[in-house]
């Protein structure tokens, strides 16, 4: 009986009747029946992956619809605030401290007769670039760590295991107290790089979990007995697959470093005037709230209201890529 040839891709995907879950699960498809195809296919009856199926769903969900929109106008009117608010933030007027809604300004004036809507529109630009730019950093350099920890073990593991705790048993409100105090620059960056500082070891933990599940699937020894080298693993196979709850803790943090950003600038160690940001103007209208109450309404009502979309957003992303809530 002549020899049969051997394939490597059936080796990786596996054969007989288990084949065929193995090739699935090892590009990160779901077998979910679906219309116009047979099942886990799409309407081209081509197999759908972890991915598409998520945006499927996404599309579908009205509350990542209503904070997906309100999350694309913030990044709007922080790219382009003029294109709703044209007046100058910095420009004040004590003749018109605490006065209420007129023609034009439609939010009234603070205690220092700046206009409230237009250092409202403005505010959104600092909060989502420190927002933003926090989040990013502390997804890469956390995932990054997280990763390698997790894939080789070792003393690296053990080591930024210790590391992570001490972060952990850090307050985040004191550190910024202490760290940002002595800090005498007035842009966004000493900010972002406190928040980084503090906020990578949740990520990096997850990441370490996620990776330390990922490597021990069938798809990923399979790859590793036929000779694949530890990066082509770890990129490869393993982090395409255990990126998702790294995703989903990212967009969640976003808000809370926004929140973050408004409470160290409340309390004097964030950004300081005459820097605009919402945080500022709630510390500024606090001491005013009886007579002017509009101040101090319109800043934390839009701070709100950015924190709650990107916690929305988080959940949303989070159902769609948890398979266990499928």
């Amino acid at each position: 009986m002549p020899e049969q040839p051997y394939e490597p891709e059936r080796a990786v995907a596996g054969t007989g009747m288990g084949g065929q879950m193995d090739l699935a699960v090892s590009e990160g498809t779901t077998l979910e029946k679906t219309p116009g195809g047979p099942e886990g296919t799409g309407p081209e009856g081509r197999a759908r992956s972890l991915w598409s199926d998520a945006w499927h769903d996404l599309r579908r969900n009205p509350v990542f619809l209503v904070s997906a929109l309100v999350i694309c106008f913030l990044v709007v009117i922080s790219l382009w605030p003029s294109l709703i608010a044209s007046g100058n933030p910095l420009a004040c007027d004590l003749a018109k401290a605490q006065e209420g809604s007129q023609p034009g300004h439609p939010f009234g004036f603070n205690g220092q007769g700046c206009d409230v809507y237009t250092r409202t529109v403005h505010g959104a630009r600092t909060s989502v670039t420190v927002g933003v730019c926090a989040t990013l950093g502390v997804a890469v350099l956390g995932s990054v760590l997280g990763g390698l920890a997790g894939f080789f073990g070792g003393a690296w593991d053990g080591f930024l295991s210790r590391i992570t705790d001490v972060f952990f048993a850090i307050p985040v409100v004191l550190g910024g107290l202490v760290l940002l105090s002595m800090v005498t620059s007035n842009s966004v960056w000493p900010v972002v790089g406190f928040m980084v500082l503090l906020g990578w070891p949740q990520v990096s933990r997850i990441a370490r979990g996620s990776v330390i599940t990922v490597k021990h699937n069938d798809y990923v020894q399979a790859a590793r007995a036929l000779g694949a080298s530890p990066s082509r693993l770890l990129l490869r196979h393993i982090a395409p697959n255990a990126v998702a709850p790294v995703i989903v803790v990212a967009t969640i943090a976003l808000g809370t470093y926004i929140a973050l950003e408004a409470t160290l600038s409340y309390l004097g160690v964030g950004l300081k005037p005459p820097s605009v940001s919402w945080g500022i103007d709630i510390s500024a209208a606090s001491p005013y709230v009886r007579n002017a109450p509009h101040a101090l309404l319109w800043p934390s009502g839009a701070l709100a209201v950015t924190v709650l979309a990107f916690i929305m957003l988080g959940d949303a992303v989070r159902d769609a890529l948890d398979p266990k809530l499928r």
